[in-house]
């Protein structure tokens, strides 16, 4: 059974981009967005890979994750079907060991660039770099799905974080 364990934040400056290791374009679609249950998303990687995932929370910071690689030419007309998308430059970087990435999303969300970190388990220690800002994981108003469907562009990340999400 495929479990992601991720913590996310905000990014708070640039200092990061002397760390960056690689980066890659992702395009993505949204077929289904659930927020309580499954979402179904498309992602087209530096225009030659496709990929099909399917997500659903299961507690706090745990969630199913299943990802697929699916032919390129399925991944484009999935894509040009979904009616909500979004488009970022992803990073690699390493920080005090561990392995984050670093989201700078595009168009109608480009005021906003978020850091993940990925995790072995809940308890895993970690050092939250100087870059990181404030912790969002658990906004699901925050979440790549949420932010196709509503970009940043519409509604702040303050408002957005009124309430954080159960």
């Amino acid at each position: 059974m495929g479990i992601e364990i991720e913590r996310r934040f905000l990014v708070e400056n640039e200092d990061w981009r002397k760390m960056v290791l690689n980066s890659e374009e992702f395009m993505q679609g949204y077929l289904i967005v659930n927020k309580e249950d499954w979402t179904i998303r498309v992602r087209i990687i530096n225009n030659n890979k496709g990929l099909l995932t399917l997500k659903s929370p299961l507690a706090s910071f745990i969630n199913h994750e299943f990802e697929y690689q699916i032919p390129n030419r399925d991944a484009f007309n999935l894509l040009k079907l979904s009616k909500y998308q979004i488009s970022k430059t992803r990073y690699q970087i390493n920080s005090h060991g561990k392995n984050w990435v670093i989201d700078s999303f595009h168009n109608a969300n480009s005021s906003l660039t978020l850091a993940e970190i990925e995790l072995e388990n809940q308890f895993e220690e970690f050092i939250v770099p100087s870059w990181c800002g404030k912790e969002i994981t658990g906004y699901k108003s925050l979440s790549n799905a949420s932010l196709a469907q509503l970009p940043i562009s519409k509604l702040s990340i303050q408002d957005r974080m009124k309430d954080k999400d159960p």
